[in-house]
């Protein structure tokens, strides 16, 4: 074995040949890998992005934990050739990455020369804790014998930069990288931060390694008989403290306590299967997707909004996911509801965009967030994420019976009400809208919070502050919602005055809003209360909170389900035609799947259901074409017969409310509605997914209980059958 902090050396044996080494070749330049060919696990606060070969080679690719990237560089090479890529995937329940390589043919001293395809590595990672877990295990089905050693060479580095910095931000001034450690099998990499924390990387071998230097090192392997299995493993430890070395029973027991962890997880909540074996498949993939990215914390369960650039609690994206998988998981509701709560503001910050009562837009752990170069240590920029806050935990205790949850936080929920009280009587529109405090914050800070997302018919961006069409609609529910909470806990008085709040504003928004040459609502009104009369699905939100009248519901319906919104694929967050429509931008013209499911929510309560039907086989059908797991958002393009979506190539895959946007599908197109309170369970109009002629929930949760109910497709027509139900006293209404 060799300690050396200068470029390895050939180690060479005078009783077996070693295998020449090829030149080894650089990291790759820096090029954005495709979404679908890119490897993504999680666990916690970490999570990794690596290629098909399992290496950590492209811009963005990374070991990652609490928003920094401690290794942007680990690569594998077989005696200095990048080995072949048989297949690679991501094992069903998302814990684990197993890559499949063969060797390139290989020279070597004398007549021992390797074949190309002679040599199997299998490659076996997972993440458990801050740690990452590989199992190298290589066998031969070689003919020739003869005894020789196989250098296996590992390139890595750590950066340790701020997620932000992977994103484009540039700073002025950095930390400092400390001296590497090495050992005869290990290298620790520090880096002291400008917060002066000390992050620390080590990567350690099961195998001394013959040569080890800061950035790269070579284990000789034994090249064993025909059919024999060597194995190799390596840990990847982001953080200080003494652990076990890499072994193979270090590296089973951590893969056990991960599966029972994540089985855990995907056996919360109601169960769902289908007749149709594709459909079943997006159901799974979502569901594991959803464990995946949920994370465990004091507060309870909390879905992280999505990997990669929003590994992290979102307060929107948080609630959104809980809204949309409340029926067949409420637990995930009371977490998001906990943490909401924990972590409301207490103080006026115009750095953070805080103020007294708002809830939490993002929260970031990484060194620019805790030196203040990014106000996102924790940033409450979003306007919509206090109403979103109070309507959640009104349907959080409508479907699950439980108001131990409100009681809890009840005096976050009247502090969140007062400051959108607040904020409306501040406004010179009258309406709970948004302006940034620092050049910092988010410009635009509804859900579309991209730069160019707001603008009027002739393009002009608007003067703020700014008051959006949907942001209108959740505070008329968060209002409601208030009010039916409060009248549960004689709170008679404040009971009728939040529900008048919700009147009075249902009727400006119906005044102020409502376009007639348009027949549909502006997307905003400026600061002067001028509108923004551009088509947008934000007026689906609308729909979603029961705002409009039946009249101008069905307009904005008929609208929504025109050639000009949809693409064919879901529906465009922009009309077609209009200014600063783009199908390839993030919020002007794209499809995002959680923005046509909440539209599609609306128009089933609006009476659509059969279109939502519709809807569902869209977005079924482009789950298809990538791989079961929903992006963030993809291009809004037409529909092109023998051709998939366009992916958006910066998407997180996958993402919370992408993710979510299946179960509130499903959810529409059944007609189910769950009173926890009264044990009721409430079927209206009940449809089935396109080709489905069955459909079990299980484990149905209605108030303390659970049933199973079935929906069969006879004829034509559609019969729901439940059972348990009777003996736990819950009444199944059936409204044809």
């Amino acid at each position: 074995m060799t300690t050396s902090s200068s470029k390895s050396q050939d180690i060479k044996s005078e009783t077996m040949p070693i295998i020449k080494k090829a030149a080894l070749k650089q990291k790759d330049s820096g090029d954005r890998r495709s979404i679908l060919s890119r490897f993504t696990l999680k666990d916690g606060n970490s999570f990794l992005l690596s290629d098909d070969h399992g290496d950590i080679r492209a811009a963005e690719d990374g070991f990652y934990t609490d928003d920094t990237r401690f290794i942007s560089r680990f690569d594998l090479h077989l005696a200095g050739c990048r080995p072949s890529i048989l297949g690679a995937a991501i094992t069903q329940d998302n814990t684990m990455l197993i890559v499949h390589l063969t060797n390139r043919p290989l020279t070597t001293l004398g007549e021992l020369a390797l074949p190309h395809g002679v040599i199997h590595i299998e490659r076996t990672r997972f993440l458990w804790g801050k740690q990452l877990y590989e199992r190298i295990r290589i066998t031969n089905y070689g003919e020739k014998k003869g005894e020789l050693q196989l250098p296996l060479q590992f390139n890595f580095e750590s950066d340790f930069v701020d997620i932000f910095e992977v994103r484009g931000r540039t700073r002025k001034s950095r930390g400092v990288h400390l001296p590497p450690q090495i050992t005869q099998s290990s290298v620790r990499l520090g880096y002291q931060g400008l917060d002066t924390v000390i992050r620390t990387s080590t990567i350690e071998f099961s195998r001394a390694p013959a040569v080890i230097t800061p950035n790269s090192a070579e284990v000789m392997i034994d090249l064993p008989q025909r059919w024999g299995t060597e194995e190799l493993y390596v840990n990847i430890r982001n953080e200080d403290g003494k652990t076990e070395a890499p072994s193979a029973n270090h590296f089973n027991d951590a893969a056990k306590g991960l599966t029972m962890s994540m089985q855990e997880k995907l056996k919360s909540g109601a169960q769902i299967s289908t007749s149709e074996r594709l459909f079943d498949q997006w159901i799974e993939k979502s569901r594991a997707d959803l464990a995946l990215l949920t994370t465990q914390l004091e507060s309870g369960p909390y879905p992280y909004a999505g990997i990669p650039w929003f590994t992290t609690p979102f307060g929107r994206d948080g609630v959104i996911t809980a809204l949309e998988t409340l029926w067949m998981n409420p637990q995930i509701s009371a977490g998001v509801l906990k943490f909401l709560a924990a972590t409301q503001a207490k103080h006026q910050c115009k750095f953070r965009d805080s103020q007294p009562g708002k809830v939490l837009h993002e929260t970031r752990r990484g060194e620019m967030a805790n030196v203040h170069e990014v106000p996102y240590g924790l940033y409450y920029g979003g306007v919509d994420t206090t109403p979103l806050f109070v309507l959640l935990a009104g349907e959080y205790e409508d479907v699950s019976g439980d108001a131990t949850v409100v009681d809890q936080i009840w005096d976050a929920l009247v502090a969140a009400v007062r400051w959108i009280e607040r904020r409306m009587a501040e406004s010179p529109t009258g309406f709970l809208d948004y302006q940034r405090g620092q050049d910092s914050g988010l410009v635009n800070q509804s859900w579309k919070d991209s730069n160019d997302s707001m603008f009027h018919d002739d393009g002009r961006f608007p003067k703020g502050p700014v008051a959006v069409v949907e942001v209108q609609g959740y505070a008329y529910a968060a209002f409601k919602s208030m009010s039916k909470l409060a009248q549960h806990r004689g709170f008679h008085d404040i009971s009728q005055e939040w529900q008048s709040r919700a009147e009075d504003l249902r009727k400006r928004i119906e005044e102020k809003f409502w376009v007639p040459e348009m027949e549909y609502y502006a997307i905003a009104l400026d600061g002067d209360g001028k509108a923004c009369k551009i088509f947008s699905s934000d007026a689906g939100h609308l729909l979603f909170c029961g705002v409009p009248s039946e009249e101008r519901g069905a307009s904005v319906i008929k609208h929504l389900l025109s050639n000009r919104f949809r693409s064919g694929w879901g529906i465009r967050t922009l009309a077609e035609g209009e200014p600063h429509y783009n199908p390839m931008s993030y919020h002007n013209g794209s499809v995002w799947p959680h923005d046509t499911t909440i539209c599609a929510a609306g128009i089933a309560r609006y009476g659509g259901r059969t279109s939502v039907v519709q809807i569902i086989s869209e977005i079924f059908e482009a789950a298809i074409h990538f791989h079961m797991r929903l992006p963030e958002l993809y291009c809004g393009f037409q529909r092109v017969p023998e051709q998939g979506p366009v992916a958006y190539p910066v998407a997180c895959l996958p993402q919370a409310w992408a993710t979510g946007a299946l179960f509130m599908l499903i959810q529409s197109v059944l007609g189910l509605k769950i009173d926890g309170r009264s044990k009721k369970v409430h079927i209206e109009q009940p449809m089935l997914p396109s080709g489905i002629e069955h459909l079990r929930v299980k484990d149905l949760s209605v108030g303390k209980v659970t049933i199973d109910v079935e929906w069969s497709r006879l004829r034509g027509q559609v019969f729901v059958v439940a059972s348990r139900h009777e003996e736990n006293g819950v009444q199944i209404m059936t409204h044809l």
